[in-house]
């Protein structure tokens, strides 16, 4: 997966693959987050499915499931979790920890009855919301990474 994300995405610098709760909830119903909010406006054209649930364990799989990523910056894999890529490691891991929030708030309006009416994010209003500046990203890695004795040892 990740060799097949750095060759057909010049732009990244680091992938994460995880298994978040609610990522993985999303992705064995085989369903994934609209943009709902903030975070989810990260991730134009919008967060892709693999629905298979075999291991990938070999390069056809992997070239399968990127192809099916397309342009996006996130794939849910069914039964297998999820990867992301971004210009560097901790902008994969910032978007990482976006996408389980994403699907948190999908789990949401699932749950509520309301995934077919809520409103979403339209794609135009998304990438304005999708700011890069700020700090926006670094900010974020600074929080998740806050306390942590490897990256501040004493």
């Amino acid at each position: 997966l990740h060799q097949q994300i750095y060759a057909r995405h010049p732009g990244a610098g680091g992938v994460v693959r995880f298994m978040g709760p609610n990522m993985m909830a999303l992705a064995a119903l085989g369903r994934v987050p609209r943009p709902r909010h903030g975070f989810g406006c990260y991730f134009q054209p919008g967060v892709a499915l693999w629905d298979d649930p075999q291991l990938i364990r070999d390069d056809d799989r992997a070239v399968g499931a990127i192809t099916a990523m397309g342009p996006g910056r996130a794939l849910l894999m069914r039964g297998n979790g999820a990867v992301v890529w971004g210009e560097s490691i901790e902008a994969a891991t910032v978007l990482a920890w976006y996408l389980e929030d994403m699907c948190r708030i999908e789990l949401v309006a699932l749950q509520a009855g309301l995934a077919d009416s809520a409103p979403v994010i339209a794609p135009a209003e998304a990438e304005a919301r999708a700011t890069r500046t700020g700090r926006i990203i670094e900010r974020m890695w600074d929080h998740l990474v806050a306390g942590d004795p490897e990256l501040n040892p004493q």
